[in-house]
């Protein structure tokens, strides 16, 4: 082993989690785009216990929030609507906590698909429960497999850090998610939006990477510059962070 390869930064993921099995669990294409950039993924410990996770957090450069169920309607002051899918409470708990540690260090964070909502959320904004039944609009927002190619466009602001990443305007991007950004909390701006106007990135200006694409870049690594561009970007804010 070279001393680069002891250098990677080391970046935390937060699991998924299957209660009938009780397996905590990550999708290998969130581990490789990391390693394939530099990094060290390494797996949190799915837990309520904040000094726990705040010793674990410790060890990492940066965090990826992936996608996965959705969070619960309360936590944005909402009762559940019939429309709202499965929830995780243990790992809504978690990543919320996290977060705010995430905030206070500034370490650098890439939330994917449940993670952009979970940053909105932890951070004071509210989730649109199901699209179809809360929007008029008619574009396709849960594509069937396969995933590694793109179904609509997203315009992207200029002054925003995805379009510092991309030098891009507008993409194509992959799309399998029901419950999207509403109201964008105070501190976050949206980078990026779809033709029917549903926030598809967000970012935290005041932070050294603070990024929440609504879309799954994972999927796309292999085929997609724009999506190793996001995680090379990511990885490397990791590698500087003090």
């Amino acid at each position: 082993m070279n001393t680069a390869d002891r250098n990677r930064p080391v970046i935390g993921v937060t699991p998924s989690y299957d209660y009938e099995m009780r397996h905590v669990m990550t999708r290998q294409n969130y581990l490789t785009p990391i390693m394939q950039e530099g990094g060290l993924p390494l797996i949190l410990p799915l837990t309520e216990d904040m000094d726990l996770l705040a010793q674990s957090a410790e060890l990492c450069d940066g965090f990826l929030f992936p996608g996965g169920v959705d969070l619960h309607p309360s936590l944005f002051g909402e009762d559940t609507l019939q429309a709202c899918g499965e929830i995780c409470p243990i790992r809504d708990s978690m990543e919320l906590g996290l977060m705010q540690y995430v905030v206070e260090s500034g370490k650098p964070v890439l939330g994917i698909c449940r993670g952009i909502q979970t940053m909105n959320v932890a951070l004071g904004g509210t989730l649109y429960q199901d699209i179809p039944a809360q929007t008029a609009g008619r574009l396709c927002h849960s594509q069937k497999p396969p995933y590694d190619f793109g179904i609509h466009r997203i315009q992207i602001e200029k002054d925003s850090l995805l379009y510092a990443i991309l030098g891009k305007e507008s993409i194509l991007v992959n799309s399998m998610h029901h419950q999207a950004v509403k109201d964008t909390a105070a501190s976050l701006s949206v980078a990026a939006v779809s033709p029917d106007g549903i926030a598809e990135c967000i970012w935290r200006p005041e932070s050294r990477f603070f990024l929440g694409v609504q879309w799954h870049p994972e999927y796309l690594y292999d085929t997609s510059e724009d999506a190793r561009k996001i995680f090379r970007a990511f990885v490397e804010a990791c590698r500087d962070c003090p």
